[in-house]
């Protein structure tokens, strides 16, 4: 959320040097914050397991809204602090800040409907959940993460209403006399601070935190479940381990993935917090707030864009092996491992627990195979009573039958 910048340089302006930094600075800031949400973005629609996990739809439109924080908003905001004006007539500093408040906004409401998510996921039963969280239900949620944030970002902001009773004084900071420059302002009188900050931050906070707790206090019970599971499998052999493998293995992931998202949501707090209490505290002591510690605070904010894609990618381990895959140009030692075991090679079947080599043969081979390997198909395709009346399959069939779906998955 975009703040006044009429003092955020020192009345003569930053140096050669400092330009140089201060711009090597925040393009990395924002070429890290592109890079990392597209990643995420592209791993997800590429990632099949990915897309099957529901949260990460959240995910998904979490990571477009940074995206969009660092293509519309940071660039201008950095320019115009590096050269010290704004170049861009009023009209386009209001939807500026406007994009400002509803990205930064959506980007709250998306964590706490990720919260949510986990909570149903990880304190419920699954059937529960799978209840609860319903293709509609979740359409819904990422609606509202949109449609909310627009009412206190462009409907206020183009009124005027966050004006009412300090114009005077937003019309002193937009200019200055002693360099003759123009600056976007964007100032909130009491009533618009309190509200935008309890509806964008604190509100979405307080229900990130309760529910949280809940699941911090889950875990934990089910970090004692496994130990106990643990140790009754090592006391008797006799017991079922499918249930019992299942069901640890599925606590662990739950506790994994809620260590990893309170990591995310800490950050975000770290990075927003500032920003939004020293919102609120502004007004009450008549905007004596320097400029330089909005500017600080702020762009704290803008960096947390960046920050949630490299968290994906040191926490979460589907997230890794994807951004793994598409960085290293889909290499084979970063694919997912089958679930039905190692995988053969594309010149080998295995029947009956044992591998057959096939040689690739001419073009001409491949043919007969593939008219062979249709007859199989035929008859494996057959009702059960006209199947009886064929020859059962030989072995050089399997064999083929194996062969062709090595083909068919491209291996």
């Amino acid at each position: 959320m975009d703040k006044f910048d009429a003092n955020v340089s020192s009345k003569e302006g930053f140096g050669s040097v400092e330009k140089v930094v201060l711009l090597t600075f925040l393009s990395a800031v924002i070429l890290m914050a592109i890079l990392g949400n597209l990643l995420v973005m592209v791993a997800v629609c590429w990632d099949r397991q990915l897309r099957k996990i529901k949260t990460n739809y959240f995910i998904v439109s979490l990571a477009f809204a940074d995206l969009l924080v660092s293509v519309l908003v940071m660039p201008f905001g950095a320019i115009e602090l590096v050269q010290d004006i704004w170049i861009y007539g009023e009209m386009f500093c209001l939807v500026r800040t406007s994009l400002d408040v509803l990205l930064t906004t959506a980007s709250i409401f998306h964590l706490c409907c990720i919260s949510l998510d986990r909570y149903y996921a990880i304190c419920c039963q699954p059937l529960v959940y799978r209840n609860k969280m319903t293709p509609l239900r979740i359409a819904l949620m990422l609606g509202g993460c949109w449609v909310i944030p627009t009412f206190i970002s462009f409907l206020p902001i183009m009124q005027g209403w966050n004006n009412i009773g300090i114009i005077d004084l937003i019309e002193k900071r937009k200019f200055n006399q002693n360099s003759n420059s123009t600056y976007c302002v964007f100032m909130v009188n009491k009533p618009y601070a309190i509200t935008c900050s309890v509806v964008a931050f604190y509100i979405p906070f307080l229900l990130m935190v309760l529910a949280y707790y809940r699941i911090y206090v889950t875990a934990k019970e089910h970090a004692h479940q496994i130990q106990m599971l643990q140790r009754a499998g090592a006391s008797s052999e006799s017991r079922p381990q499918s249930a019992d493998q299942h069901s640890t293995h599925r606590m662990r992931t739950e506790t994994k993935a809620a260590k990893t998202l309170c990591i995310i949501m800490g950050c975000f707090c770290l990075c927003w917090a500032p920003f939004f209490v020293t919102n609120i505290v502004d007004p009450f002591i008549d905007y004596s707030v320097p400029g330089q510690v909005w500017t600080a605070f702020l762009w704290l904010g803008y960096i947390n864009s960046g920050l949630n894609p490299f968290l994906y990618a040191f926490l979460n381990k589907s997230f890794r092996r994807a951004f793994l895959i598409i960085l290293c140009c889909d290499d084979e030692r970063y694919r997912r491992p089958s679930i039905l075991g190692q995988t053969v090679p594309c010149s080998t079947t295995t029947i009956n627990g044992s591998t057959h080599v096939l040689s690739s043969g001419t073009e001409t081979d491949r043919k007969k195979l593939w008219n062979k390997e249709e007859k199989i198909d035929q008859t494996i395709q057959m009702p059960k009573r006209k199947r009886k009346k064929k020859a059962s399959l030989s072995y050089e069939g399997l064999i083929l039958l194996g062969r062709k779906s090595c083909f068919r998955e491209g291996k």
